[in-house]
């Protein structure tokens, strides 16, 4: 039997006891389901119209479970078992945390990080590589086809037998992979990227792993009546409540693995929330922890505990708690339900990204020479070069960790955060990410690392639309090897470097404090700027 659980306290059980009663009298849970666009309001309306069909994704997406099966028997009756996804943000997200939770190897290759996509490409005579990409024309993802096509054309494969393309009908690489004569698999044109978990973005590179993609389907299908009723007990209405109607509001949200059976659920929250809500100046900030403990969480702050299937029944842990608990098939669902219902309590449309495209085409115009004149750096202290945007607040600093501690001297004491943002290795860096709880522990405010360019798919909508409250620390490096894109007159690296260029200048311009730590020399780069975070105790 399919349940959900959602436990509130504190702050967060009395925006549940303020909200609940007008969310269930205006019909918001029933008007959901109905895909009702006018619920956020005029502006919003067009957007939402065609955004709301992941409300029936537990009946509609049915047809994938045979397809998928077909396929993964096919391949593996070649030999093929290792699949590699590229996909960037909700095309990747939620097989992650689906194969994870399974226990199935899957290579997620969400970087455009020269040395990163390298090593992707290898083992290529077991390997099937799925190309997820909704708009179709995602430069990431393009990057990484391209790549990979010609290492199987070097190895005499054919890519045709290789390649799986998830896509939107009638997007461009819906079209060229027909004509290239790869299988393609449409997804529902009428769901968001963040919400796309069961449609074929999650399904199929997960169901190609091996994952049971049909309990999946089951369990979300199991709870829909549930989450679409009209009533105070209903979980995704009062997790809605939580999150998004406490007073004053409290905009940051801790996700602590709290004993989850749903491994890597908090990164999977963390997109859609922070990309639906991040936006005219509001928006909610997750905060992924991998443990509980760590730092006292400020008071505006709620701890958002992702809780075993059949709940828990330990104390909270802070002044506003929610414990959420369920199968990941329905947590899926109601984490999507309960972020439109914060969506509206806010008076934002949870459907739009306004501010991704920004940092996207600065990066287009720093590729194309028209990006403005070159920032110089204002120094370099050994390995580490050093330059500062958006303001001047670096003051007399000479070396990273004077820099540091100038950047966190604009640290808000109320409502700040820190945004630490890494284009680095993520599987080979992964050590790195320790940095955010000796930085939360310096600064006593909230401290959220990304992976870039991953993290410009998530919580890049919320640094440059949300409230103006973060400072931003960006590390980067030269890479080991820099990799060309065939087809391209450009190199991984080029782009790598103009998304992280791209990316600070689009913060600087809107007047959030930018440091960026380039590693010359990566190892002994790296370790410099880990002691300088941890202020010198590293």
């Amino acid at each position: 039997m399919t349940s959900l659980s959602v436990a509130a306290a504190g702050a967060a059980a009395d925006a549940v006891t303020a909200h609940v009663p007008s969310l269930v009298a205006d019909g918001v849970a029933g008007r959901i389901f109905a895909q009702d666009a006018t619920l956020w309001g005029p502006a919003a309306e067009e957007e939402a119209g065609k955004r709301l069909s992941w409300v029936g994704l537990g009946r509609t997406s049915r047809h994938l479970v045979g397809e998928v099966s077909a396929l993964r028997d096919e391949l593996r009756e070649q030999g093929v078992d290792r699949v590699v996804l590229c996909g960037m943000g909700g095309s990747s997200l939620a097989p992650e945390v689906i194969c994870a939770t399974e226990g199935l190897p899957l290579v997620v290759l969400d970087s455009s990080h020269p040395d990163v996509v390298r090593a992707a490409v290898s083992e290529l005579e077991r390997t099937v590589v799925v190309v997820s990409s909704k708009s179709g024309s995602t430069v990431e993802t393009d990057s990484q086809r391209r790549v990979f096509e010609q290492a199987f054309t070097d190895a005499g494969i054919d890519p045709a037998g290789r390649v799986v393309v998830v896509t939107d009908p009638g997007s461009p690489l819906d079209e060229q992979a027909r004509e290239a004569g790869y299988r393609v698999v449409n997804a529902d044109p009428d769901v968001g990227g963040r919400y796309s978990a069961l449609t074929a973005f999650g399904l199929v590179p997960s169901g190609l792993a091996g994952a049971d993609i049909e309990a999946l389907l089951d369990d979300a299908e199991a709870v829909a009546d549930l989450l679409a009723e009209d009533d105070e007990a209903n979980p995704a209405l009062r997790l809605g409540a939580a999150i998004g109607g406490t007073s004053p509001l409290r905009d940051k949200l801790y996700l602590v693995d709290h004993g989850t059976e749903a491994r890597g659920l908090g990164a999977w929250a963390e997109q859609l929330i922070a990309e639906s809500t991040g936006k005219d100046g509001t928006g909610l900030l997750p905060v992924v922890l991998a443990r509980p403990g760590g730092s006292t969480p400020p008071p505006d702050a709620t701890i958002v505990r992702l809780v075993p299937d059949d709940g828990d029944d330990s104390a909270p842990v802070a002044a506003s708690t929610v414990d959420v608990g369920g199968s990941l098939g329905a947590q899926f669902l109601l984490w999507e339900v309960a972020t439109a219902v914060a969506g509206r309590l806010l008076g934002i449309n949870p459907f739009d990204q306004p501010d991704v495209e920004s940092a996207k085409q600065a990066a287009r115009d720093l590729m194309s020479g028209s990006g403005g004149d070159e920032v110089s750096d204002d120094f370099a202290d050994g390995p580490v070069s050093v330059r500062h945007l958006g303001g001047d607040w670096l003051g007399d600093a000479t070396d990273v960790d004077a820099a540091v501690a100038a950047l966190l001297a604009q640290v808000d004491p109320e409502h700040g955060y820190v945004a630490v943002m890494a284009y680095l290795d993520r599987e080979g860096d992964a050590p790195f990410a320790r940095v955010a709880d000796a930085l939360a522990e310096r600064v006593g405010r909230p401290v959220t690392f990304g992976w870039g360019p991953r993290f410009l798919h998530s919580t890049g909508q919320y640094h440059k639309g949300g409230p103006a409250t973060g400072v931003y620390l960006q590390v980067t490096d030269t890479p080991r090897e820099d990799l060309p894109v065939p087809g391209r007159d450009f190199t991984l690296g080029e782009f790598i470097a103009a998304q992280a260029g791209g990316d600070a200048q689009v913060l600087a311009d809107h007047g959030r404090p930018v440091l960026v730590l380039h590693l010359t020399d990566h190892d002994a780069g790296l370790a410099r700027v880990t002691r300088a975070l941890a202020g010198g105790r590293a």
